[in-house]
């Protein structure tokens, strides 16, 4: 079996699915608000006939199920997962568009009407807070407090509901998530607000902390709407991906071309592939021959030749001239489609440090639901009208307004910055692992180097050897890319010049020089038939014979790279470099850039992806750059990844940062960005426990007054944002 396709896992209730209806699916998720949503949805999908398997992943709001489309349809999944709470389709298109756009706007108004609510309860709550019990009439204060209650109720019946839904969700599967002490506090203060307003002075007391409620809910959906926002990003992102092959290609059917849409070939068809053609199938060469860039698929630097019989992969880019193929596979058996399954599979994967919050998350909120119990109790046997709205207070004061907004705030300045910088953030929580990243592991072509190669040459007595300029005017005849970078070549003297040129498509050039001498330039095998030339992947010889001579192609180096290399290893970062190129090159260009001995060539992107998932389970945390779709799995592995911006679709949609400037002296900020974004997210969140630690001891004691804990909230949520709009410059 292919180690990148997926195993077949029997039903429970029945025999094993028929391997040729066994499918992956990528279904967009809307309605994830955190980790233990996933993994409830994870819980719900799985226990659906037909199912295999299913992955949730909360920062791409994706799923990737395993089902027997025997016994599955999609409408059936959906049905299941709006029972919980959720809303499922396919991850692209415009189904998937349509789903976030509509989660978008319906969480834009939330936020809309929460804060717009809020602001107005707290202009008829600030009088009050001042208020010696002269300045405001009784009744003036219950005109106050019944039109807050008017205001309060489009955020309990419209904003507040998806805190409402989640909780109810969570007691019905039998988990504890977040929602349900955030739920607990709202119904109860918005409860004890309500009962205080219609009896006054009653069991109940007469506090009304409609202002601190509104608050809650503004400042708790202020913060989802940041995180969905990314999650959006990321989704939009993976829609892109893999790189789009053709819709519809040439096949020879009889002896005559039609064309015909991509998913209605099959294997055996005979396809005619042209100049510049993205290949829609794995398969090889019938007739004729090429030259392919394979550097998006497997990291190869230079462009391959292929002739007959010689294998061809899907999403590969045809060259040269125009030859037929044999479909070998295609669909979902391509090589091009697993890899893309691979890279899929890591980004729905869970990783650890979020498996670890889910762990402690429980503890900490039945610990908050424990306190206000307790709080209850005590006051019960002291005085029962205080008992309820001081459970309430305890709740309203320990509520997450600081702690949400801690690492978001954070994330979204240091965002900002980084984006300023030319580095576009998709995932808002990378940054707090990129504090953590110890290894950094870069990708060679396309990465460290220019897209563009230059030939090299032997010198001769110190400059260039004078068959350099008549090779250089030979190569100026052709459009091909190896033929092109040799005509850039500079010279210090005129080049060649030749007639009756002749260009044999994937073999090279034939020239008459000046002296009526034919000449080659190409392949070796074109060059000189009967000798064994070498590696190199251009010869330039004499067709009477005589001797030829190499000329192989060395990468540009980025310009920043040896600067960036050197700022990251002085920040005490290891690096090392992972290629799909080939041992020699990578080497070479190891030792340019001072990485000897960290490189390593010839990685397909199983082996790049295993290599990650060693340097893990060693201890480290990695960062990944890379911007192949041989990248794609890599990128999605790592602990935190960059693509480069010219980069594939596939690689960007894996990367939390995409590198739009190409530039790579911006990847040491990057690391100094996340090491600051940590110190400011730590401080906001020892500010958070530190208020927490004085005020809820003042709410069990019950002399917090309403006013001084919604203006200890508010005041709290401000510096927390404060202190991360710090990190808006780098």
């Amino acid at each position: 079996m292919n180690a990148l396709v997926e195993p077949i896992i029997p039903s429970p209730d029945g025999p094993a699915a028929s391997p040729s209806s066994v499918r992956t699916w990528a279904l967009q998720v809307a309605g994830l608000h955190c980790a233990a949503c996933a993994s409830t949805l994870e819980a719900v999908l799985t226990q659906v006939p037909g199912v295999n398997q299913a992955r949730v992943g909360y920062a791409a709001a994706l799923a990737s199920v395993q089902v027997d489309e025997a016994a599955v349809q999609l409408s059936g999944l959906q049905a299941v997962a709006a029972r919980a709470g959720f809303e499922l389709d396919w991850a692209r298109g415009v189904s998937a568009q349509g789903l976030r756009q509509r989660e978008a706007r319906q969480m834009l108004w939330r936020v809309f009407v929460a804060w717009f609510c809020m602001m107005q309860v707290m202009m008829l709550a600030a009088p009050t807070y001042f208020d010696s019990g002269a300045e405001v009439p009784a009744d003036l204060a219950a005109l106050m407090h019944g039109a807050s209650w008017v205001l309060t109720l489009p955020v309990m019946l419209f904003s507040a509901t998806p805190f409402l839904r989640g909780a109810w969700r969570s007691i019905r599967q039998r988990r504890m998530g977040m929602d349900v002490p955030v739920a607990v506090g709202i119904v109860l203060t918005f409860g004890i607000s309500t009962v205080a307003l219609v009896a006054p002075g009653g069991w109940i007391g007469s506090a009304v902390y409609l202002d601190s409620l509104t608050m809650f809910v503004a400042f708790l959906l202020g913060a989802r709407w940041l995180e969905m926002r990314a999650r959006h990003a990321a989704a939009a992102t993976f829609e892109q991906a893999p790189d789009a092959l053709p819709a519809e290609v040439s096949r020879l059917h009889q002896g005559q071309l039609e064309r015909v849409r991509l998913d209605s070939i099959r294997v055996g068809d005979r396809l005619a592939i042209g100049a510049g053609d993205v290949i829609p199938a794995d398969g090889r060469v019938l007739s004729g021959s090429t030259w392919v860039d394979e550097s998006l698929l497997s990291g190869e630097s230079r462009p391959v030749s292929k002739g007959q019989g010689q294998a061809l992969s899907a999403g590969t880019v045809n060259l040269g001239q125009t030859f037929e193929m044999a479909v070998l596979a295609c669909g979902d058996q391509t090589r091009h489609a697993q890899l893309n399954q691979l890279w899929q599979r890591a980004l729905t994967e869970r990783p650890a440090w979020a498996e670890e919050a889910d762990r402690w998350a429980a503890p900490f909120l039945w610990g908050v639901l424990g306190l206000a119990t307790i709080a209850a109790a005590v006051w019960a046997t002291v005085d029962v009208t205080r008992a309820l709205p001081v459970a309430a207070a305890v709740l309203v004061v320990t509520c997450p307004c600081a702690l949400a907004l801690a690492a978001p705030a954070a994330w979204v300045a240091s965002a900002r910055a980084l984006a300023q910088r030319g580095l576009w953030c998709q995932r808002l929580g990378a940054l707090e692992r990129l504090a953590q990243v110890n290894r950094v592991v870069l990708d060679k072509t396309g990465t460290l180097t220019e897209p563009r190669a230059v030939p090299r040459v032997e010198p001769a007595d110190g400059g260039a050897p004078d068959w350099v300029a008549q090779a250089v005017g030979l190569a100026q005849w052709s459009r091909h890319p190896l033929s092109q970078a040799l005509a850039r070549l500079p010279l210090t003297q005129p080049a060649g010049r030749w007639r009756e040129v002749q260009e044999h498509a994937g073999e090279g050039l034939r020239g008459l020089d000046a002296a009526g001498r034919w000449w080659r330039l190409g392949r070796s095998a074109w060059v000189q038939p009967q000798a064994d030339l070498g590696e190199a992947p251009l010869w330039f010889g004499a067709e009477a014979g005589g001797e030829a001579h190499p000329i192989d192609l060395d990468e540009v180096p980025r310009p920043s790279a040896v600067h960036a290399l050197r700022r990251m290893m002085d920040l005490g970062l290891a690096v090392s470099l992972l290629s799909g190129d080939a041992a020699h090159r990578v080497q070479r260009l190891a030792a340019q850039l001072g990485l000897t001995g960290a490189a390593q060539g010839d990685c397909t992107p199983e082996i790049k992806r295993t290599q990650m998932q060693a340097l893990q389970a060693q201890g480290a945390v990695v960062l990944m750059v890379g911007d192949g779709f041989n990248d794609a799995p890599a990128l999605a592995q790592a602990d935190v990844s960059v693509a480069m911006g010219q980069g594939v679709a596939s690689a960007r949609a894996s990367a939390d940062f995409t590198l739009a400037t190409d530039d790579l002296a911006a990847l040491p900020d990057l690391v100094l960005q996340g090491r600051r974004t940590r110190r400011v997210v730590r401080q906001n969140l020892v500010w958070a426990a530190a208020y927490n630690a004085v005020a809820v001891p003042l709410a069990m004691s019950g002399s917090l007054p309403p006013w001084a804990a919604g203006l200890g909230m508010a005041l709290s949520s401000l510096w927390v944002v404060g202190n991360a709009l710090r990190l808006g410059r780098l």
